[in-house]
């Protein structure tokens, strides 16, 4: 159990945040947390929707003195990225997190916390179960599967919506309102291997973790470097290996920590592989990335791997001899791929300062009867993110693989007349004696999906502070957690 006795009258959002956190809900196994909110309703006599897709609306009428006032929504997401650390005993799909408390923090042993979008969920659903909070006709929208392609959002119908002043509690970073975002879409390349049975020659277990990660919106303009990419350009060096398995990452928007492989390789490997990798350190940006990061529009200029990967560690030891590796062509093919493949900041916009414009985030890296590299691709502008696609898809067209995309979602353009703006604004100057800030951002937020379905939707999206999401360091401030709880309370007062 959580002990945080110094928030007596913020007890229902820790205890509401802890009870859905024992119920496994990383992306793609959203059916028990949909099943957990369903209840939740019906033990309150709440009127509810559920569709296919795991959605589920919530509402619950006004209470005496507000029924007049416009309805006002909730949104949050029911999936998180679910990532642990390397021999972790845990089954996150079928076991629900361990939460504790860390000084100021909620944090999750061994796993990602889920404070993404956690958050969301345990400040609706405090709404939801009280009795003494005073707010207009009030509706929880929770979706599904927002971080592998915002997919419930798309496959939720307009009906089941009926509030028009939406907030989005999907932001990480307290007093920043978010009034715009970037578009994106997920891609998938299919590279047809051979494989071979083992020839002669030592297998190795190579190993490269302690990456910093990050989310592939948030985090892509930090110099963060790809483990995927770094283990593919040191293994793309060394001549005469043959790879028998290869992998890295867990999500498409979560830049990879670590990435893993086996090998067939000569006695010397290790010591080649080392003084690779030592060189590799000392390089900032691999000039075959395609098309050249725009570092002159970039604040972040590229550095040195050895300086923004503090932790980098490459091991390598002796394995198992394998039964079959990809054969030589294979083994280049795939390697030679990677290397090419672009990842990161691609261009920074010209009428933001400071903000990205286009990326692209090669998340995901399986290998079995073909290897599967999957990516997530943004930008604030339609034509290039299309444009993105289309290198993607003759990159892959050229090494002979197959190309596909999914999950294609808008950005979400920023609205000059916003009601719900002026309002939570308001509140929050006289709250805290100051004007909160208000910006566009890289990563993709569902409220794209929900104005291009409901064109008279006002949105704008919030959040306290949780830090590294997506990886497993991430954790919620509790003052955080609290303070926008609290000014969430005012907002429900004065819409």
């Amino acid at each position: 159990m959580l002990n945080i006795p110094e928030h007596p009258d913020c007890e229902a959002i820790f205890r509401h945040f802890e009870s859905f956190s024992k119920i496994p809900h990383g992306s793609g196994n959203t059916a028990a947390i949909a099943n957990f909110f369903v209840e939740f309703a019906r033990d309150r006599g709440l009127e509810y929707y559920r569709d296919e897709a795991d959605n589920v609306v919530i509402r619950k009428p006004a209470t005496k003195g507000y029924e007049d006032r416009p309805a006002i929504i909730f949104q949050g997401h029911l999936d998180m990225v679910a990532e642990k650390k390397t021999g972790a005993p845990i089954d996150m799909e079928k076991e629900g997190l361990t939460l504790y408390r860390d000084g100021d923090y909620i944090r999750a042993k061994d796993t990602t916390l889920g404070g993404d979008d956690g958050v969301a969920l345990a400040y609706a659903m405090a709404v939801l179960d009280s009795e003494d909070i005073p707010h207009p006709d009030f509706e929880a929208v929770f979706t599904s599967d927002e971080e592998i392609g915002l997919l419930g959002a798309v496959a939720l119908a307009p009906e089941a919506v009926k509030g028009r002043l939406l907030i989005n509690i999907d932001s990480d970073a307290e007093g920043i309102f978010t009034v715009g975002c970037a578009g994106g879409m997920r891609s998938d390349i299919s590279l047809p291997v051979r494989y071979e049975s083992a020839e002669s020659g030592t297998a190795y277990k190579v190993r490269l973790h302690g990456f910093k990660g990050g989310h592939s919106g948030v985090e892509i303009d930090k110099g963060r470097a790809n483990a995927t990419k770094v283990l593919a350009e040191i293994l793309n060096v060394i001549p005469d290996i043959r790879i028998a398995s290869i992998s890295g990452g867990n999500a498409d928007n979560a830049i990879p920590r670590e990435c893993e492989a086996i090998v067939l390789a000569d006695s010397d490997f290790p010591e080649r592989l080392r003084d690779v990798f030592a060189m590799r350190l000392d390089m900032a940006a691999v000039l075959t990335n395609l098309p050249a990061v725009d570092t002159e529009a970039s604040e972040s200029k590229p550095q040195s791997l050895r300086k923004t990967e503090h932790d980098a560690t490459l091991d390598t030891e002796r394995a198992a001899s394998p039964e079959s590796t990809l054969d030589r062509e294979s083994t280049e093919k795939l390697l030679s791929l990677l290397v090419l493949l672009p990842s990161g900041v691609i261009a920074m916009s010209k009428e933001l300062e400071g903000l990205v414009e286009t990326s692209l985030n090669l998340g995901i890296l399986r290998l079995d009867s073909e290897a599967h590299i999957s990516f997530s691709v943004r930008s604030s502008k339609g034509e290039e993110k299309r444009r993105l696609g289309d290198l993607l898809s003759a990159l892959a067209q050229s090494f002979g693989a197959g190309y596909a995309e999914r999950g294609d979602y808008p950005a979400w353009e920023y609205r000059p007349a916003s009601h719900l703006r002026e309002v939570m604004k308001s509140v929050y100057e006289n709250m805290y004696g100051k004007s909160p800030e208000i910006v566009t951002i890289h990563a993709g937020l569902e409220c794209g999906i929900f104005t291009e379905k409901l064109p008279d939707v006002d949105c704008v999206s919030i959040g306290p502070d949780n830090l590294d999401i997506h990886t497993t360091e991430e954790r919620l401030s509790i003052p955080s957690f609290v303070r926008v709880w609290k000014y969430l309370l005012e907002v429900l007062k004065n819409i």
